[in-house]
C-alpha cells in the first residue's frame, strides 16, 4: 500500500533540503528564495530493515525488496495561503493528497538564509501554517454542508464535518476525534486539520545533540512524542557520502548514533500505525507495509488482489523463529509454522506464505 507524507512549512525552513536527504537525490531545488518549489517533488524512500537482510541470507534470495514510503516536498506556505497568497490554494490541494503531514520548523539563526518573518519563532511559524489549514478546512466544510450539497453528505460524514468545525471555531484539541471516529473516516474526509502530524525542528550542526532554545520552547508547548530534532543540512551531507564507512566516521565525528532520517521514518510508521510483514524464498525476500491490526486476507491483498479474494490460509512463522530455526523447512519440522485463517491478526515481523484459490 502506498503511504504519502507531505513536508510542509514556511519558505526557506529546509523542506527541500530534508527531501533531498530523504530521497538521496537533488530533485528538489534547495534555493534560497521563496516559491522555488511550485509543483511538489515526490520521492519513494526505502524503509531500511535489517531483518530483511537476514531473511535474504537464510533463503539465499536473488532479490531484496524493501518496503517504501512516499515523501512529498510541498512548496512553502505563507500567511494568507487559504486565500491564494503565494499560490497557496495550489499548495493546500497538494497537502490534501497525503496521509500524514511533516511540519518542518525553522529552529536556527542564519544571516545567509532568508527568513520570511523578521525573526525566528518556531511556535509562531507553526501556528501560521496550522491557521491556514484550518481556514481552508472551514471553507471546505461550509461548501460541503451548503444546502445544495447536503444531499451528497451522509449522516456520519455530516457529524464529522460539524465536529471539526466546532473544534476549529472553539480552538479545541483535535485528539477528541480519535475517540469518536474511525481513522479511515478521518483520512477519507480530505480535511487538512485531521491529518496525523510530525514536527521536525530543523537545527544547525551544533544543536543536533541537545537542541537549542528554539527547540526547548517548541517541545514545552507541543511535547516530545511527535517532535524530533534534525539538521537537514547535515543529513543531506551524510547521504551524499557514497561509502558506508565514510558515513559512519562522519556520524561518529558529530556524535550522531542514528540518522534523523531513520528516526523520522520510524516515527512516521508509529504515527500512521503501520507495521511490516515479510515474504521470503529463493527468488526474493520482500518487506510489505500494512496497517496494524490488519487481518491475514488484507495482508495477502497487498501482494495481489487475487490473493485476498481467493484467500484460504496463511503459513505463518514469527521472524524470531524463522531466524532461530534457519528457514521454512526447519521451522515446520520444529512445529513453529502455523496455519492461520481469515481472522488472524498479522503481527509485525511475521513471515508469511499465502495459500489461495485463483
Amino acid at each position: 500500500m502506498g503511504f504519502k507524507c507531505g513536508i510542509v512549512g514556511l519558505p526557506n525552513v529546509g523542506k527541500s533540503t530534508l527531501f533531498n536527504a530523504l530521497t538521496n537525490s537533488s530533485k528538489a531545488q534547495a534555493e534560497n528564495f521563496p516559491f522555488c518549489t511550485i509543483d511538489p517533488n515526490i520521492g519513494l524512500v526505502p524503509v531500511q530493515d535489517k531483518r530483511l537482510d537476514k531473511l535474504v541470507l537464510i533463503s539465499n534470495s536473488k532479490k531484496k525488496i524493501y518496503t517504501t514510503i512516499s515523501f512529498v516536498d510541498i512548496a512553502g506556505l505563507v500567511k494568507g495561503a487559504s486565500k491564494g497568497e503565494g499560490l497557496g490554494n495550489k499548495f493546500l490541494s497538494h497537502i490534501r493528497e497525503v496521509d500524514a503531514i511533516i511540519h518542518m520548523i525553522r529552529c536556527f539563526d542564519s544571516e545567509d538564509i532568508q527568513n520570511v518573518n523578521p525573526y525566528v519563532d518556531p511556535i509562531r511559524d507553526l501556528e501560521i501554517i496550522e491557521t491556514e489549514m484550518k481556514l481552508a478546512d472551514i471553507e471546505s466544510i461550509q461548501k460541503r454542508l451548503d444546502r445544495k450539497n447536503k444531499k451528497n453528505v451522509n449522516e456520519k460524514e455530516k457529524k464529522l464535518l460539524e465536529t471539526v468545525m466546532e473544534i476549529i471555531n472553539n480552538d479545541k484539541e483535535f485528539d477528541i476525534l480519535n475517540d469518536e471516529f474511525e481513522k479511515t473516516d478521518l483520512i477519507n474526509s480530505g480535511l487538512l486539520s485531521t491529518k496525523p502530524k510530525l514536527y521536525v525542528c530543523n537545527v544547525d550542526e551544533k544543536s543536533i545533540e541537545n537542541g537549542n532554545n528554539y527547540t526547548e520552547n517548541f517541545i514545552k508547548k507541543f511535547g516530545k512524542k511527535n517532535t524530533l530534532i534534525v539538521s537537514a543540512d547535515i543529513e543531506n551531507q551524510i547521504n551524499q557520502l557514497g561509502d558506508e564507512k565514510e558515513k559512519e566516521n562522519y556520524m561518529n565525528m558529530l556524535n550522531i548514533k542514528i540518522t534523523g532520517l531513520n528516526t523520522l521514518i520510524k516515527k512516521g510508521y508509529d504515527l500512521l500505525s503501520l507495521q511490516t510483514f515479510f515474504t521470503t524464498g529463493p527468488e526474493e525476500s520482500r518487506a510489505w507495509t500494512i496497517n496494524k491490526n490488519s487481518k491475514a486476507p488484507k495482508a495477502a491483498g497487498e501482494i495481489h488482489t487475487d490473493f485476498e479474494k481467493g484467500f484460504i490460509r496463511a503459513e505463518t512463522v514469527s521472524y524470531q523463529d524463522f531466524i532461530k530455526y534457519d528457514g521454512w523447512v526447519k521451522c515446520k519440522e520444529a512445529g513453529k509454522m502455523r496455519l492461520e485463517g481469515k481472522e488472524y491478526i498479522v503481527q509485525d515481523g511475521d513471515v508469511l506464505n499465502f495459500r489461495f484459490n485463483t
